[in-house]
């Protein structure tokens, strides 16, 4: 693995426009619950029913708890060290953005400043009927919007959402242009945003912690823990 850290060291060095593309692999260094895995009756429920648009609409008790649990699951939840030294690296002038998968905003919260959040922000609580944006807190008492009196929601992509337009703009013209495409802890299953590494005509790298099959679109995979190869990585770039 240190010789194929290196290598990528190496392709940064050499690269223009390095762009970033992080899945929940990323984050999960930063303990973040699976909420899947969690003692009670949520482990049998299929997500996708729950954080679905029609359940916000049909169901809204069932939606609100969903994500107030996940809400105060991230309370004291911070970016690790990959995540800063991600941040460091945009600040050196070595990567030119990040694009996201994740929702828990930690890219942003490291100091990284071209953040692309592909599936929303989900500590960003917005009315759905107004999109005025209000304070975590108003979600979780379950209030309205107090200038339409429309159900509040975070501002994440629900199955049966489009990715929002902006953010997929940016990302997509960003990766068309660059010259080295470095993943991060995603298995790539998840459309559309699974067709983006096959939109740069430069170098593309994964990092991941296991080799799934489909990735043989990579001109290097380095499997292993995201925080630990990012931390080799910058000593390699020092």
């Amino acid at each position: 693995m240190k010789s194929k850290i290196m290598e990528l060291a190496r392709l940064i060095k050499n690269a223009d426009h390095v762009v970033v593309l992080t899945g929940a692999g990323m984050d999960t260094e930063s303990n973040i619950p699976d909420f899947r895995g969690k003692e009670g009756w949520w482990k049998n429920i299929d997500p996708r029913t729950v954080a679905n648009i029609e359940t916000f609409h049909e169901n809204y008790s069932l939606f609100h708890e969903f994500y107030s649990m996940r809400l105060k699951m991230l309370e004291g939840i911070k970016p690790h060290t990959g995540h800063l030294l991600l941040a460091e690296l945009e600040s050196k002038g070595m990567i030119k953005s990040i694009a996201t998968q994740n929702v828990a905003g930690l890219h942003v919260m490291a100091g990284s400043r071209k953040v692309y959040e592909l599936h929303g922000n989900i500590r960003s609580i917005r009315c759905n009927r107004c999109s005025r944006e209000v304070d975590v807190k108003d979600f979780l008492n379950k209030e309205k919007c107090k200038s339409c009196g429309g159900p509040l929601r975070p501002g994440v992509v629900l199955f049966g959402e489009m990715l929002p337009t902006e953010a997929w703009d940016s990302a997509l013209s960003d990766i068309e242009r660059s010259d080295l495409l470095i993943v991060i802890g995603t298995s790539l299953e998840v459309y559309p945003v699974n067709q983006l590494p096959m939109m740069t005509k430069g170098k593309t790298v994964l990092i991941n912690n296991e080799d799934r099959g489909g990735t043989g679109m990579f001109d290097l995979k380095i499997i292993g823990n995201a925080r630990e190869v990012l931390e080799e990585l910058y000593e390699n770039l020092r």
